[in-house]
C-alpha cells in the first residue's frame, strides 16, 4: 500500500519561509518522479514543482519560480519543498505526489495546509 505523509505546513507571515516534507512508503521511491501540487481555496489543483528520480530534471511553475526549491532524499524516501518570500497567494493545501508511470497511477498524499497572512 502506497502511503504519502506531508508535514511542515502552518501559518506564516508574508515574506517568511517554510519547508514542506513528504515521506513515502510502499514503493521503490527512487524509481519515481515526484511532485508537489497545491490547491488554493476555491481554485483547482496546480503543479508547483517536480523532480526526477536522480534530481537531474527539476521544474517549477511560474508562480513559484525563484522562490521554491524542490529536493529529495532517496535513501530516506523523502521529498521536500522549500519556499521563501511567501505571499498571501501561496495560501493553499499542498500535496505531495508520486507521479504516474505507464504501469502505475498518480499517488497523492492527504495534504498539508499553508496559510500566508499577516
Amino acid at each position: 500500500q502506497v502511503q504519502l505523509v506531508e508535514s511542515g505546513g502552518g501559518l506564516v507571515q508574508p515574506g517568511e519561509s517554510l519547508r514542506l516534507s513528504c515521506e513515502v512508503s510502499g514503493l521503490v521511491f527512487r524509481a519515481y518522479d515526484m511532485a508537489w501540487h497545491r490547491q488554493a481555496p476555491g481554485k483547482g489543483r496546480e503543479l508547483v514543482a517536480s523532480i526526477s528520480p536522480l534530481s537531474r530534471r527539476i521544474e517549477y511553475s511560474d508562480a513559484v519560480k525563484g522562490r521554491a526549491t524542490i529536493s529529495r532524499e532517496n535513501d530516506n524516501n523523502r521529498v521536500f519543498l522549500q519556499m521563501s518570500d511567501l505571499k498571501p497567494e501561496d495560501t493553499a493545501d499542498y500535496y505531495c505526489m508520486v507521479v504516474r508511470t505507464v504501469r502505475t497511477p498518480d499517488y497523492l498524499g492527504p495534504g498539508t495546509r499553508v496559510t500566508v497572512s499577516s
